[in-house]
């Protein structure tokens, strides 16, 4: 019998395998910054030569790039190159926009049903801080659009699905300037911000219960609505 001797493994891997699973793990959502070199060396115990090494190796693979002196940048898994090609097409042909939110039916209500099953202490806890938001912007009469999104993306992240979430980012990345529009044209009464309170509240409600079937109709309901506005926001923009 012959063996094979064991090599050990590189400091830098073991950094960048942890980096990964991280990243993986949904901790970093896809646009958001890593922690700078100098703060993952001493998180790691390692010099900051080793993290640098890391990141290259990370950033090889297509996980992560780098920008000299804007740190390094997680990437979505599901975008195929440079550039956001239908945040273009939207922002010349807005009806494109009503397609995507089709498409975003069918995804959420499923993130919405897979949440309900896996969520964990702390996603329902970031969830119940975004409710709390929203609902101290109703009281000051403020819109609540980049909280609204932003509870979107955690529901996609407590499915502890990569895929799901790196899909859903890449999406709300697209269509964050159309759905400013509509925040700002349709949304104006403050019956309107607490209906839109009322279907958040209902589809983490139904998370919490752990009620998966609950989750993916509130969440249809929800996604319905903005469509038919959204509906109303491209045809004044036609007419």
């Amino acid at each position: 019998m012959r063996f094979t001797p064991i090599k050990p493994k590189k400091v830098s891997s073991q950094i960048a395998d942890q980096i990964r699973d991280s990243i993986l793990a949904g901790d970093f959502t896809p646009g958001e910054k890593l922690p700078p070199e100098r703060e993952l060396a001493e998180m790691f115990g390692v010099s900051r030569p080793s993290v640098r090494e890391a990141l290259n190796m990370l950033a090889s693979s297509g996980l992560v790039m780098s920008y000299q002196g804007g740190g390094t940048v997680v990437l979505s898994l599901v975008d195929a190159g440079q550039g956001n090609t239908l945040s273009d097409l939207i922002r010349s042909q807005q009806d494109r926009a009503l397609e995507v939110i089709e498409v975003r039916k069918c995804m959420e209500s499923w993130t919405a049903y897979y949440a309900a099953q896996r969520a964990l202490p702390e996603d329902l806890r970031r969830m119940e801080e975004i409710l709390a938001g929203m609902e101290k912007n109703l009281v000051g009469h403020l819109p609540s659009e980049d909280l609204d999104a932003n509870l979107h993306i955690v529901i996609a992240r407590a499915t502890h699905n990569i895929v799901w979430l790196h899909l859903m980012q890449s999406i709300f990345d697209a269509m964050k300037e159309f759905q400013r529009g509509v925040w700002r044209a349709v949304y104006l009464t403050n019956e309107d911000h607490n209906l839109l309170f009322k279907h958040h509240a209902a589809i983490v409600g139904a998370i919490r219960s752990r009620a998966a079937d609950a989750a993916r109709e509130a969440m249809m309901h929800h996604l319905t609505f903005a469509e038919k506005r959204s509906i109303a926001y491209v045809a004044r923009g036609t007419n």
